[in-house]
C-alpha cells in the first residue's frame, strides 16, 4: 500500500503548545489514535501514513484545531479529548454546504461554551467558605466538617470540575458510604450505577448546576466522571484524580482507613461530613471523628470547619441548626441524650462524637 503524505501550515499567530499540548502530549495521542507519523518543523506540520482514511482524518483534525485557535478559543483538555474521540468515531464522509465547502463536525458545537461546562460563577459567599476554598487549594487531602447547607459538597464539586477542565486531573471520582444498605448492594436490582444512584443524588445535584446533563452522561460513559459506592474503592490506586467522599461521618474506622490509602500520585481528595448526623449502628465509632484526632498534625492534610453562619439555604435552616445545637448543649449539661427516635436514653445508639 502506498504511503500517504500530507502537510499543513501552522499560522505564526498560534502557540504550538495550544495545538500539540504540553510536551507534545496531545500530538502523541493523535499519533496513537490514527497510527500516523507526525512531525513539525518551523511553521509546517507533516503527516505520513499507509492508511489514507486515517491520515485524512488526522489532517482534518489539525485543521479543526487551527481554525478554533485562530477564532480565539483555546480548547481545554476535556475539549481536546472530545475532538479526538469525535474524529476517531467518524465513519460518514464530511457533510458539505450548498457552496460545496466541507462542514466541521464539531466546531459549531464547541462554539457554545456551555456545552461542556455551564457558564456560572462559583465563589465563596461567607468567610468560612473562603477559608474552605483556600484549604482545598493548599492541601492534597481536605476534611470539610459542618452542618447541612454550608456548601461542603457543592464547593468540593466545583473545585473538582475546575481541576478537570484545566487538565490538572484526568477524572473525578465520587463516592459515598451506602449506610442504609450496609455496603451490600448486590441484592438491589439494576446496574452498579443504578444501585448507588440514590445515595449519590446530592452529588448529582451539585454537578448538574455546573455540567449539562448530556455532557455528564458522556463523561460518565468515558469514565471521566466515575461514581462508585465506598465498598468498591478497596484494592484500587487512584492516580490523577479528584476524589470526593461525601457523608463521611457514616464511615467506619476500617472504611476511612481503606479510602485514605487509595489516594495515588497527582490526586486530591475531599472528605465531607457532618459529625452531628451520624447514622452508624450502635457501638460503631465514626471514621471521620477519628480522623480529627489522628491526622491533624500531618502536613498536606487540611481541616476546614463550617458552621451555621456559613449556611446558604432557606433562612430557617440556620434557625433549625441553632435550635438543635441548644438542645444538644442542654442534653450534655444534664447528662441525657435524645435523638427524636429513642425515648429511653438506654436505647440511644452510640453516635461516635
Amino acid at each position: 500500500m502506498p504511503i500517504v503524505k500530507k502537510s499543513l501550515a501552522i499560522p505564526k499567530s498560534i502557540n504550538p503548545v495550544f495545538l500539540f499540548g504540553q510536551h507534545d502530549s496531545f500530538l502523541r495521542r493523535i499519533k496513537t489514535a490514527f497510527n500516523v507519523e507526525i512531525a513539525y518543523e518551523g511553521d509546517q506540520l507533516y503527516l505520513r501514513s499507509d492508511q489514507p482514511e486515517t491520515a485524512d482524518l488526522a489532517h482534518k483534525l489539525f485543521e479543526e484545531m487551527i481554525r478554533m485557535l485562530e477564532s480565539g478559543h483555546i480548547p481545554d483538555e476535556i475539549e481536546k479529548q472530545y475532538i479526538l474521540d469525535t474524529y476517531q468515531d467518524l465513519k460518514e464522509p464530511f457533510a458539505k454546504t450548498a457552496e460545496g465547502q466541507e462542514t466541521s463536525p464539531i466546531a459549531e458545537l464547541l462554539a457554545r461554551e456551555e456545552y461542556f461546562f455551564k457558564k456560572i460563577k462559583i465563589r465563596p459567599k461567607t468567610e468560612g467558605q473562603a477559608r474552605y476554598i483556600e484549604t482545598l487549594k493548599s492541601n492534597d487531602i481536605t476534611f470539610a466538617i459542618g452542618p447541612a447547607g454550608t456548601g461542603k459538597t457543592y464547593l468540593a464539586v466545583a473545585m473538582a470540575i475546575e481541576a478537570l477542565k484545566s487538565g490538572v486531573v484526568q477524572r473525578i471520582i465520587l463516592t459515598r458510604p451506602a449506610v442504609e444498605a450496609g455496603e451490600s448492594l448486590g441484592f438491589l436490582p439494576g446496574t452498579l450505577v443504578e444501585k448507588v444512584d440514590p445515595y449519590l443524588r446530592p452529588l448529582y445535584d451539585s454537578i448538574f448546576d455546573m455540567i449539562p446533563m448530556e455532557k455528564f452522561l458522556f463523561f460518565r460513559e468515558k469514565q471521566i466522571i466515575e461514581i462508585a459506592p465506598l465498598a468498591y474503592m478497596r484494592g484500587r490506586t487512584l492516580n490523577h484524580s479528584y476524589i470526593i467522599l461525601d457523608e463521611a461521618q457514616n464511615t467506619t474506622h476500617h472504611q476511612m482507613k481503606m479510602f485514605l490509602t487509595r489516594i495515588g500520585f497527582h490526586s486530591k481528595a475531599v472528605i465531607t461530613g457532618d459529625v452531628t448526623q451520624i447514622d452508624l449502628k450502635r457501638g460503631t465509632d465514626s471514621g471521620l471523628v477519628e480522623c480529627e484526632r489522628i491526622l491533624k498534625s500531618i502536613k498536606g492534610i487540611g481541616f476546614s470547619y463550617l458552621g451555621k453562619n456559613d449556611v446558604i439555604r432557606h433562612p430557617l435552616v440556620k434557625a433549625i441548626i441553632a435550635a438543635y445545637e441548644r438542645e444538644e448543649e442542654l442534653n450534655r449539661s444534664t447528662g441525657s441524650e435524645s435523638n427524636g427516635y429513642f425515648s429511653d436514653p438506654k436505647e440511644t445508639p452510640k453516635r461516635g462524637d
